[in-house]
Formats: C-alpha cells, sequence, structure tokens
C-alpha cells in the first residue's frame, strides 16, 4: 500500500514539473529532453501528456523537427490561476541572491523584479526580503561585464545556432578564433562555463577535436551568433559528463585514495566528491576517502589545499607528482633564503 501511494505521489509530483515545464519555458522540448530532466521513459512522458490534458483542461500542442516529436503548451489558451505560494517565493529569493555573484547585478536585478510582481499577486500582503540573504563571495568573478556575452549564448541555445568566438585561454598568449555549438552554461565552484561542440569553420575541412569545448564565460573576448542551425545532439547527457567524478577537467576516470585527519575528515565527510565514493572511519581517527577523478592537476591541488591534513595514497602515480610539487614549493620559499 505504501509502495503504491508513493508511485503515486511521484506521478504527481512529475506531472506538475510537467506541466510547468511546457507552460513557463516558452518553447517546445522534445521528448527524449523531457525524458532526460525528469528522470524517467518517454512511455511515462506520453502517460503525463494525457493526465495534464485530462487534469488541467489545456491541450498539449505536438510538432515535429525531422524524426522528432516536440510538445508545448501556448499560452493563449485558457488556462488555470496559478499563483506562487510563499514558501516557494521565499526559495526563489534564496537562490537568486545565492547566484548573485554568478549572474552580475543586471540579471539579478530581473530576478528580483521578476519576484516582486509575483509578490503583488499574493492575495495576503507578506514582506519577502533579499535582505535576509547573501553570500560570502572573496575571489569570485565579477560577472557583470559578461552578462551581454550569457544572454548572446543564451539566444544562440534556444535557437540552436552556431556561434563565431574569439577565446583566450590560460596557457597561450594569443586569442584564438573558432566555431560551435553551444549546449549548457553552467557553474562550478564560482566560475561560470560553455559546454559546447565544435562547428565547422567556413571554408575550411572540419577535424574531429579530442575533447569537446569546455570554456570559461569570462575568457570569450567576442562572440557572434551566426544564422547557421544545429541540431542539438539527442544523446547529450551534461550529468552524465560532469557529475560522474571529481574534476571539470574530463579525462582518463582513476580512482583516488586520501586519508585525512583532523577537522578535515569532518569536512570532506559533509560533502559529495563523486557518486561513487566511499568513506571509511579508521580507529585512530583518520577518514579515508576514495572517489573517482578525471583531472590531476585539479586532484593535487585539492589535496594540497588541505596541507598536512590529507595523505595522498593511491594512485601512487599521482603521489610521485605531489612529492615533485611539494619539492617545488620547498624551493621556492626556502633555497637562498
Amino acid at each position: 500500500m505504501l509502495k503504491k501511494q508513493k508511485v503515486e505521489r511521484d506521478q504527481a509530483g512529475r506531472a506538475i514539473k510537467l506541466f510547468a515545464k511546457l507552460l513557463f519555458a516558452g518553447r517546445p522540448h522534445s521528448l527524449t529532453e523531457l525524458a532526460k530532466t525528469l528522470d524517467c521513459s518517454k512511455q511515462t512522458i506520453l502517460r503525463l501528456v494525457d493526465v495534464i490534458e485530462s487534469s488541467y483542461s489545456v491541450y498539449v500542442e505536438l510538432s515535429k523537427k525531422g524524426t522528432r516529436n516536440y510538445y508545448q503548451i501556448k499560452k493563449n489558451q485558457r488556462l488555470p490561476t496559478l499563483n506562487l505560494t510563499e514558501s516557494e517565493l521565499r526559495t526563489l529569493f534564496m537562490c537568486s541572491v545565492f547566484s548573485r555573484h554568478l549572474l552580475g547585478n543586471d540579471f539579478f536585478g530581473e530576478a528580483t523584479r521578476a519576484l516582486e510582481k509575483s509578490i503583488a499577486q499574493l492575495p495576503l500582503q507578506k514582506e519577502f526580503s533579499a535582505e535576509l540573504y547573501g553570500v560570502f563571495a572573496p575571489g569570485s568573478i565579477d560577472y557583470t561585464p559578461y552578462q551581454k556575452t550569457m544572454r548572446l549564448l543564451a539566444t544562440a541555445m534556444e535557437t540552436q545556432k552556431v556561434c563565431k568566438l574569439t577565446y583566450k585561454n590560460l596557457v597561450e598568449a594569443d586569442s584564438k578564433t573558432f566555431y560551435i555549438k553551444p549546449l549548457k552554461i553552467f557553474s562550478s565552484r564560482d566560475t561560470v562555463y560553455l559546454h559546447a561542440q565544435m562547428a565547422k569553420a567556413p571554408g575550411k575541412k572540419y577535424i574531429e577535436p579530442e575533447f569537446d569545448p569546455l570554456l570559461a564565460i569570462h575568457r570569450i573576448k567576442k562572440i557572434e551568433v551566426t544564422d547557421r542551425v544545429f541540431e542539438f545532439p539527442g544523446d547529450y547527457n551534461f550529468e552524465k559528463v560532469f557529475n560522474r567524478n571529481f574534476g571539470i577537467i574530463k579525462k582518463e576516470i582513476f580512482k583516488v585514495t586520501v586519508e585525512f585527519s583532523g577537522s578535515a575528515g569532518a569536512y570532506v565527510s559533509e560533502r559529495i566528491w563523486s557518486p561513487d565514493q566511499k568513506i571509511v572511519r579508521k580507529r585512530n581517527g583518520i577518514l579515508q576517502l576514495t572517489f573517482s577523478a578525471s583531472s590531476e592537476p585539479e586532484t593535487i591541488a585539492w589535496i594540497l589545499s588541505f596541507g598536512k591534513s590529507a595523505e595522498l595514497i593511491k594512485p601512487r602515480k599521482l603521489v610521485e607528482k605531489i612529492k615533485i610539487e611539494l619539492n617545488r614549493m620547498v624551493d621556492l620559499y626556502f633555497k637562498n633564503k
């Protein structure tokens, strides 16, 4: 009985999420995209569409692009009144403040105005204030100068248009200009990135890159949205690409075992470093963490950030690299001084 009730609750929750996505997104969504977003099968999405049409008395419009089916609720239909609850508004205020340093003042101002409009429609006057929340942001990037770039990228992703970029990375002296298919804007450790695929440059032979471009938004020097349309890859799954292991740089995956002492162990145990991580608490108070990583430089920097409270056990080749790094640090601070 309890299992049946849980299944019914899950279906009701998915139906509400699907309804909101089809209504408020302002664009049609493919069946594949909806199934990934709601973490269910395509058949479940089709059943939920029937539920929405019968429960909310609205028509879910079906359209086709190539072989794909797309779904959307047109806003000119007679729709039920949807008011945000106090809890939802409070959560949105928190989210907007927590992400202000990643969005910049213009985007934050737009989010705040949208929330204030929603508050004005509440049946009872209730005070909500962004002043109740804040962010400690030393070391963060000011994204205010890059809001035009983010807007252009958002438009390009929504319309599936190829972009021409001029980009300056950290290790090369000169900027490079190339064409990309923008797929996803995301944040990691107070930095905003664009994950994309390379696109063919006009008049040039296309060479398949070893890795898809991972671009820091603040290093994009120039952007032009072209008229060229691309098809969003049907097998693209951001979660599987990025949220499976430690490290934003995605290379060969390797296992890492680190032992932590003191408060570092408590800090590490409170967080998820990779979905497959394992934590073992030893009798001497040492916490042993084993997890998957895909970036040696990021893993080394992370371990060294704990100082003497962290000892890398495996892999051995990474232990040797840390020894080399430590010797260089010793030379830097003690040699000839």
